[in-house]
């Protein structure tokens, strides 16, 4: 007997088989459910199009658009869809004749029994292995009643069962009231939703009403319609991805950030660099990246808050040998848009990096960025704990980089306090000392293994990076105002 997802049938929808478990039992009725624009008709021609692929008959059936507009459609997609049978099933032009206005019968008794004929003469003579009916609210409109309507749906799915026919439904939900009566009906429902923010680009996510029978992935899951189609970025679960990487240490490159955290970076955690903006976080994180480059291995820096180009600057006029490894494509940076991107396409381009391109350092700058990224504010350490989950199972060590408001003392807050998710805390501080601003590092916390305790002097310039001595001449430099002490370790008078 064939294994169950085996015989499955393929959306040739990216993602949309993993969130369906598989794919779509064949032989049944699915609902595909949707406000207008929200990717219904493109996600049928795909489905439709990967039957035709594979040797399928395929049937379109239109009661709403012309043939000439869903070949534009397709045509916009760069989709050859010759081997997609297509068929109008709209109103002709004589209707709107006065003499072929309907007078001792209603129009539902007449134009729903036409429709249902022609197109069973059409299934009887081209006998489609997919089937696509676009849409339902025309079916609707015809059946006049919900009684007659229900009754009609039920008929449609009695007459395509013995037929070795997989049929798609197609709801535009642009009823009055929307009813849960082919929901029933349906072996599966999807819904695709899409909103509109104050700014930015619109987002879209679908969820996986039920699904008789089979295990999917439930939750709602966020979807892009780009030039080739819809792409589906499945929610992640941590859980579903559990690795034993063997612990190991990446060291930065200099010795005495590597003293402070006891060795360097532990494999398989996160680390949270905290500070004020231009104490040096996103270069403390590019070095770690460059470090591990230089051992062989790969990284990925995600970049919401600096453009691209001003962090290649910025990293050159330090001596940084960042752009070497960015052409040998051993490092890989992606400028974020939150605008643009979506929480889940994010996560999906970080597990490309991880799955596809072998990283094993990911930088995330900043988590102010991030958070403008998410759909709300709410579900943000949610989310971000779920992916640091998925990263240390994945023996990948984390950067993430939280900018601090105000300069020094006490004023110092942070829009995102993901300190006590993060394995390790990296805090860099401001100081007045003789009448200059300083800049010193120290280690809060670090999960599993021992670090200095001590604040070290840190430094940038045209070489580098570069972490000093322990402060010992001074007493309160976390205030931003510290005072000098004596040999003995007290205060001058």
């Amino acid at each position: 007997m064939e294994p169950h997802h085996q015989r499955l049938l393929s959306m040739g929808v990216p993602g949309l088989n993993d969130v369906l478990g598989g794919g779509l039992e064949p032989d049944r009725l699915y609902l595909f459910e949707g406000t207008p624009g929200a990717g219904k008709t493109t996600i049928a021609m795909q489905f439709l199009l990967e039957g035709a692929v594979r040797g399928e008959s395929a049937l379109y059936v239109t009661l709403s658009e012309t043939e000439h507009e869903l070949r534009g459609v397709a045509a916009s997609h760069g989709w050859d869809i010759s081997e997609v049978h297509v068929r109008e099933m709209l109103p002709t032009q004589d209707t709107l004749q006065p003499d072929e206005q309907y007078t001792m019968f209603h129009p539902s008794e007449v134009e729903l029994s036409e429709t249902t004929l022609r197109l069973l003469a059409d299934v009887e003579a081209i006998k489609p292995s997919r089937i696509v009916f676009d849409s339902l609210s025309e079916l609707r409109l015809l059946s006049g009643s919900s009684l007659r309507y229900r009754r009609q749906i039920l008929a449609l799915k009695q007459f395509f069962a013995g037929r070795q026919c997989t049929v798609l439904l197609l709801d535009d939900m642009t009823a009055t009231e929307h009813d849960l009566q082919v929901q029933s009906i349906a072996h599966a429902v999807v819904r695709l939703e899409q909103s509109n923010s104050d700014y930015g680009a619109a987002r879209r996510r679908l969820l996986v009403v039920k699904y008789r029978g089979q295990s999917f992935r439930g939750g709602y899951h966020d979807y892009k319609i780009r030039r080739g189609g819809l792409q589906v970025f499945p929610r992640l679960v941590a859980a579903e991805h559990l690795n034993d990487a063997a612990p190991a240490k990446l060291p930065s490159g200099i010795d005495a950030l590597d003293a402070l955290l006891g060795g360097g970076l532990d494999k398989g955690t996160s680390t949270l660099i905290v500070g004020a903006p231009g104490t040096g976080k996103s270069t403390v994180a590019v070095q770690f990246a460059i470090a591990a480059a230089e051992r062989g291995d790969a990284a990925a820096l995600f970049v919401f808050d600096e453009s691209v180009n001003t962090l290649r600057a910025r990293s050159a006029g330090m001596n940084m040998k960042l752009e070497p490894h960015l052409q040998s494509g051993r490092i890989r940076l992606k400028q974020v848009d939150p605008a643009e991107l979506s929480p889940g396409e994010l996560v999906h381009e970080i597990r490309l990096a991880v799955t596809k391109h072998g990283a094993k350092v990911i930088v995330i700058d900043s988590l102010n960025g991030y958070l403008n990224a998410m759909p709300d504010e709410r579900f943000l350490i949610v989310q971000l704990h779920e992916l640091l989950t998925y990263l240390g199972q994945s023996g990948v060590a984390t950067l993430l980089i939280g900018a601090q408001h105000g300069l020094i003392g006490a004023q110092m807050n942070s829009a995102v306090d993901a300190s006590y998710l993060a394995d390790a805390v990296l805090l860099l501080r401001y100081y007045e000392a003789e009448g200059e601003v300083r800049q010193a590092i120290s280690v809060l916390k670090k999960r599993g293994g021992v670090h200095e305790r001590s604040i070290r002097a840190f430094s940038m310039n045209q070489n580098g990076l570069h972490v000093g001595d322990p402060l010992r001449r001074f007493r309160g430099i976390l205030t931003g105002v510290p005072m000098p002490i004596d040999a003995m370790g007290t205060p001058p008078p």
